[in-house]
């Protein structure tokens, strides 16, 4: 956004306002959880595919991990949301544009713990319990049974292909309004983007 200032020297100029950007903490939380979830995602379409092997129990491993961290990462966000409010949503956005964003947000944040607590139900249900990084026995949730792991293990599966069309759909509108728009939105969490860049 800018503003028109006359200078009695020089005539009318265009003074730059600063970017209302994220907090450096909430930045890395969330390209962190960006990067978890480029991981997470491949890799559980990948190890569902193979034979039950010591292998694709090592990744069935690593798979939750990831997910363990997901929600440890949001709930550490969350708490610092309570703490620092986020900057305000650029004053060009339209009234539906600014409850779309909200929305969406929102549905990440549910997204974001559905689907780790639905895989780990899942775990328990058939009966491999996760422990986090090899290290840390996590409980299980319920008692094994067959049939609700086949059920979760859909659940599972509806929920993140969900969560990656809202992630899409996020992506897409971030992208719009920094190369059609031409607003601040994305700068607010990447704010090292240069204003060549458009």
């Amino acid at each position: 956004m800018t503003t028109t200032q006359w200078r009695h020297d020089r005539g009318p100029s265009t003074v730059v306002e600063p970017v209302a950007r994220y907090a450096t903490t909430a930045i890395l939380i969330h390209w962190s959880v960006v990067v978890l979830i480029l991981v997470a995602f491949p890799l559980g379409l990948y190890m569902h595919g193979l034979a039950l092997t010591p292998d694709k129990l090592r990744l069935y491993s690593y798979h939750k991990w990831i997910g363990v961290t997901v929600f440890v990462i949001t709930l550490a966000r969350l708490a610092f949301r309570a703490l620092h409010a986020p900057p305000g949503l650029p004053s060009s956005m339209s009234v539906w544009e600014r409850r779309a964003a909200q929305a969406a947000h929102g549905l990440l944040y549910a997204f974001l713990f559905l689907v780790p607590v639905s895989g780990w139900l899942m775990s328990s249900a058939m009966g491999f319990q996760t422990v986090w990084f090899g290290l840390i026995p996590l409980p299980d949730l319920i008692a094994k049974s067959k049939s609700l792991a086949a059920m979760l293990w859909q659940l599972h599966q509806v929920l993140n292909f969900l969560m990656l069309c809202l992630i899409l759909l996020h992506t897409a509108a971030a992208l719009r309004h920094h190369f059609l728009q031409r607003d601040e939105t994305l700068k607010r969490m990447l704010p090292w983007l240069r204003r060549g860049w458009r």
